[in-house]
Order: C-alpha cells, then structure tokens, then sequence
C-alpha cells in the first residue's frame, strides 16, 4: 500500500478498462491501411464497424463490440433513436438490459460517439415526472482525436522543422 499525506491507498494498476481505448499495433492485419510508407495518410475510410473496435476491441470485448456495432448502425440508420426504439432493439437481438444500459451505452457516452439527452414530461393528470430518453450520434469522439492528432502532427512538424536548420 502506497501512503500519501498519511492516507493510505491501493497503487494504481493503470488506466481503468473503461476509460481506456483499443489501439492496435499500426501495422496489424487488424487495421486497414491508413498510411503509406512516407507516413502520408490514404484516402480510404474506416468503417463504422471498425471504429466501434477502438472502443469495444472485437479481439477482447466481442460481446460488447457486437452489442455496441449493431446499436450504432441502427442509429447510423435513423440518426435518433428514442427509450423505446432502444427497448425494441434490446429485445429483438435478445441482449441483455444489463449489458447494454450499463456497460455499453455508458462507454458509447462517455467517448462522445453519442449524445443522450432527456426531456422532462409531467402528466397534469397525475402530477408524475418522466423524462423519456432520446439518443443521437455524436461528433465529440472524433473531434477529440482530431485534436488529438492535429496536435501530435504540429509537434512532430516542428520538431522537423527545427532539425533542418
């Protein structure tokens, strides 16, 4: 046990699954090519499944990557999805409630694939509050990376640039 400031705590064992994404060797046959040998970047795409892999790594989550690449096609298809389109797919791919309200919606959040938002309906009947669930495609995940790759070319360019004179 690790002591700080007299209070002790367990020592980390790292970066948390959950907070963590799948980057696979860049050269691994698991990939699509990206870039040529002068490290130029090619014009092909990836796919959405491929993307959900960076996620949910198809090699050490498939039951997540499965459950996680079928609900984002779905909503690649329809853009928005409400609470009860979600509880169709749930019961049609017979997936576990647990599975996907507690581990991969969450991640699909977290990582700014999609956007969850809630309205707040209240019954005048009854006077009960209920705040049905819509859910969207979101650009966060691939501006993070943007900016975490327009960084990491400025550093590398400069460095370059530097060298040269």
């Amino acid at each position: 046990m690790g002591e700080s400031e007299g209070k002790k705590f367990i020592p980390s064992r790292g970066v948390p699954a959950n907070e963590s994404l799948y980057f696979p060797r860049h050269d691994s046959e698991e990939l699509r090519s990206f870039q040529d040998k002068e490290e130029n970047l090619t014009r092909n795409l990836w796919s959405l499944d491929e993307v959900v892999n960076f996620v949910f790594s198809k090699k050490y989550q498939k039951k997540y990557y499965e459950t996680a690449s079928a609900f984002m096609k779905l909503l690649y298809e329809k853009t928005h999805l409400a609470g009860s389109d979600m509880a169709d797919f749930i019961t049609q791919n017979n997936i576990a409630k647990a599975t996907f309200y507690n581990r991969v919606l969450p991640r699909l959040r977290r990582v700014g694939m999609i956007k969850i938002e809630r309205d707040t309906i209240v019954a005048v009947e009854s006077k009960r509050k209920s705040r049905p669930m819509r859910v969207s495609l979101g650009k966060t995940f691939g501006n993070y990376l943007l900016k975490i790759g327009d960084s990491w070319l400025a550093i590398v360019d400069d460095a370059r640039s530097r060298k040269k004179d």
